[in-house]
Parts: structure tokens; C-alpha cells; sequence
């Protein structure tokens, strides 16, 4: 129960490191906005919009809804909060103003066109992701939560998969997997859970229904979790019923090769496109590529989508400590579809599968 609290000397390196990334671009400040970057460096799970952080030479100052101020003046006593319920924007202007700062960075990609607006009115400089690029970097501790979070949706798999039975919905699968998760200490789901019956396969972001399973249909089921905050993403495909088609065994073995050969390249050094190449290249030689439509995976972390991407068109390189997906797919509109995923964690002579046992 509770807040989930992230080790003091975890955060004090996180804070560290942002600074010195601050430093570098020789910024004297920077203000915060984005809920999932504050609850990064400070271990507070902010609601969106309701907190606005600034690092400064001093120290760190948080202007927050006056809801917060115990709860977060207990995790982050170190921090100068304000209780704000106005304009949380304008007060953290303000006092910028009075520290005087003069190279005040913010995260353009990451405001919304009115805040960003403000802050740009206000001479402050628009620069890239920097807290993005430090989550990419899963520390021990990361890596333990993810673990965990990423176990818990696999155990949701082998709990479900003997217990569907024909006639029930989409929905009722999909309630069924929550429902484990949550009692295995899951916050959430970590997005809309995928499940889908027969011709429903072949939609990849299919939105679950009332559809019912037939005997001798495929399945397709694509979910997570969040737990302490972290998100897991695992997919599984397969018949249901005794008379499985040659043509969804072929489909399955393909993207089983596919789903080995791009968790066999992803280690520290190699380009994410490498990744997405080997994945899509099994298809491709199968005559499919053309019906694998989206990129071979994605990072995750505090959030369902995260970088690095492993797809075609990214200029990444993995590094030790990022995790990310490796999910191909094959879709034969109005026929079916098979997707496999794992989520992975990149080291420096390959990966661990954290979607399993």
C-alpha cells in the first residue's frame, strides 16, 4: 500500500545526472512540467498538469496543488514546495524571475502550445528530452520493479489461457486477466488490454467487445500491467479449438522465427533498426512482409511507449539498461492475425526475456 518509495540514493543519482546534462547545455535552470519525468527524478506520482517543477543552482522548488504538499513534503522533504491551486505556470515564472536565472531551459516536445507558449514569452529555451534520455537507461532498481511487473502479466497468461472457454466475450477474457493482475498487486492495466476473437485478430490495436468465441477460432490477447509504477507489454497467440488450419500454423511458426531472430540480434551496440530488420526479414522471405504493418517494438518503462524504438526509421543505437519490445506481427485482413511479444532487457552481450515465469 501506500507510495511505492524510490530508494533516496536512486533519486539523488537521477537529480545528479540531470544536472549535469543542464550543465553541459550550459543552462542555469529548467522547469518541469511532464507528471512521468517529475516522478522520475523526484518519486512522486504526480497527476498530469498538477505540478510545476524548477531546478535551480539553489535546489529544486515545486509549485503543487495544496492536496500535496504533505504526502509529497514526506517523500521529497528536500524540495521547497509551494501550494498553488491557481496558476501553477505563472508562479513558477515568477520565481524564476526572483532567482534571477538566466538560461532557463524547458521541454518543447513534452508542453502543451499554451504553456509552452508562456515559457517561450519568458525567454526560456526550448531544448530536447533530457529526462527522456536518462529514462532510457533502466538502473538495477528499474530493472527489478520492470521484472516484476513483466512477471505478473506472463503469470496473467498461463492463468487465462486454460480458462478460455468458447462462448465467452472479448470482454470477459479481458476482465478475467485484470482482474489476476490486480490481485497480484497491479495499480492498473498499463494501456487498454487487446483481446480478440477470430477475424478480430487481424486488427493489431483491436478494441475489445461483446464478440463471443467460437469453437475453432484464433486468439490473439496483447496487455500489462503497471505495478510500482512501471509498465509491462506481453502478446500471445493460438488457435482455440482441436482443428487448427495449416495456413494460421504456417502464419504462427513464421512469426515465432521472427519474434527469435529480433530477440536474437537486440544487445548493447547494435541500431534498432538492426533489430526491426531481422524480425521484418524472416517475414519478408516468408512472402508476408507486406502484412507485418508497424514496427518491431518499442521501449518501455514508466510509460507503455517509450524510446528507443526498434524500427526502420530510428537513429538509435541500444545501450545497456534499455528495455524494449520485440513484437512482429502477420495480419490477412478479414481472415486473422498472430502477433508474438516479448519485453526484453538489453545488456551488454544480449538480452533477458522479463515476460516470463
Amino acid at each position: 500500500g501506500g507510495i511505492i518509495m524510490t530508494k533516496k540514493a536512486v533519486l539523488n543519482e537521477r537529480q545528479k545526472a540531470f544536472r549535469s546534462l543542464l550543465k553541459k547545455n550550459k543552462l542555469d535552470g529548467f522547469v518541469l512540467t511532464n507528471s512521468i519525468d517529475q516522478l522520475y527524478l523526484l518519486g512522486f506520482p504526480f497527476y498530469p498538469e498538477e505540478a510545476v517543477v524548477v531546478f535551480h543552482p539553489k535546489g529544486i522548488s515545486a509549485f503543487i496543488r495544496t492536496l500535496y504538499l504533505q504526502p509529497f513534503g514526506k517523500v521529497a522533504p528536500q524540495v521547497r514546495s509551494f501550494g498553488e491551486d491557481k496558476d501553477r505556470v505563472a508562479a513558477a515564472v515568477e520565481a524564476i524571475k526572483e532567482l534571477k536565472l538566466k538560461n532557463v531551459g524547458f521541454d518543447a516536445a513534452k508542453e502543451s502550445y499554451y504553456t509552452g507558449k508562456v515559457f517561450a514569452q519568458n525567454g526560456f529555451i526550448e531544448t530536447e528530452g533530457f529526462v527522456g534520455k536518462l529514462r532510457e537507461q533502466k538502473d538495477n532498481e528499474e530493472y527489478k520493479v520492470l521484472r516484476a511487473s513483466n512477471r505478473i502479466a506472463y503469470e496473467a497468461y498461463e492463468y487465462i489461457r486454460p480458462r478460455v472457454k468458447t462462448g465467452m466475450t472479448e470482454n470477459e477474457l479481458g476482465a478475467e486477466l485484470e482482474r489476476f493482475m490486480r490481485l497480484k498487486g497491479a495499480l492498473s492495466t498499463s494501456f487498454y488490454s487487446i483481446v480478440c476473437f477470430g477475424e478480430n485478430t487481424a486488427n493489431p490495436h483491436h478494441q475489445s467487445s461483446d464478440r463471443k468465441l467460437k469453437a475453432e477460432e484464433p486468439v490473439l490477447i496483447d496487455f500489462g500491467c503497471l505495478y510500482h509504477n512501471y509498465c509491462s507489454d506481453i502478446t500471445r497467440s493460438w488457435w482455440h479449438g482441436k482443428k487448427e488450419p495449416a495456413e494460421y500454423t504456417k502464419i504462427w511458426k513464421i512469426v515465432e522465427k521472427a519474434r527469435k531472430a529480433g530477440i536474437k540480434t537486440a544487445k548493447a551496440g547494435v541500431k534498432t533498426k538492426e533489430v526491426d530488420g531481422a524480425s521484418r526479414g524472416v517475414i519478408e522471405a516468408a512472402g508476408y512482409g507486406e502484412f507485418f504493418t508497424h514496427r518491431t517494438g518499442h521501449g518501455v518503462g514508466l510509460e507503455i511507449h517509450e524510446l528507443p524504438n526498434n524500427s526502420a526509421d530510428s537513429p538509435a543505437v541500444l545501450a545497456e539498461g534499455n528495455v524494449v519490445t520485440v513484437e512482429p506481427g502477420i495480419y490477412l485482413p478479414e481472415k486473422f492475425g498472430v502477433r508474438l511479444e516479448d519485453t526484453i532487457f538489453i545488456t551488454k552481450t544480449g538480452n533477458k526475456i522479463l515476460t516470463k515465469k
